[in-house]
Order: C-alpha cells, then structure tokens, then sequence
C-alpha cells in the first residue's frame, strides 16, 4: 500500500496518538498500524471516509443495476427453495 503516510507499531500507537490523529484531522495522512510487522488498520481522515462511503454507494448503485437489468423476471417460491436445500 504506497499511499500511507507512515506506520505506527499498535505497541506505539498509544503513546503516539495524539500526534498520528493530528496528522490525519490536519495534514491528510493516512498513517498504517502494524501488528509484528504485517500492516492491521489504518487511521484515515473524516474526507477519506467520506470518499469511501460515495464509491460504495456507486458501486452499489451500479451493482443493483446491472442486477435488475440481468433480471429475467423468474421467482421461486419459498416452498421450492426449501425443497432444494439438503
């Protein structure tokens, strides 16, 4: 992931989180946390989020879509679906 800023060992991370939530609320990081070394989380801004929220919403939008046009209107009773599970 080249886009973080930097990374904090979770160890650190109390100890440092003034200064990482700093960063990000003002200086638009984005700072990894790792865990032994492999990176577990990472601590973004209220713009990224917000950005992550919009494309999820297009891709659903998409999504639901692209299902509705594949439609071809066929149903299955609840009956017959139960039948077919084991």
């Amino acid at each position: 992931m080249n886009t973080l800023s930097r990374s904090v060992p979770s160890k650190d991370l109390r100890d440092q989180l003034a200064d990482v939530l700093g960063g990000v609320a003002y200086g638009a990081e984005r700072v990894g946390v790792t865990r032994h070394g492999k990176l577990t989380a990472v601590v973004i801004g209220v713009d990224d989020l917000e950005l992550l929220e919009e494309l999820e919403a297009a891709r659903d939008t998409a999504e639901f879509g692209a299902a509705k046009e594949a439609d071809d209107g066929g149903r299955v009773s609840l009956d017959d679906l139960r039948a077919e599970l084991p």
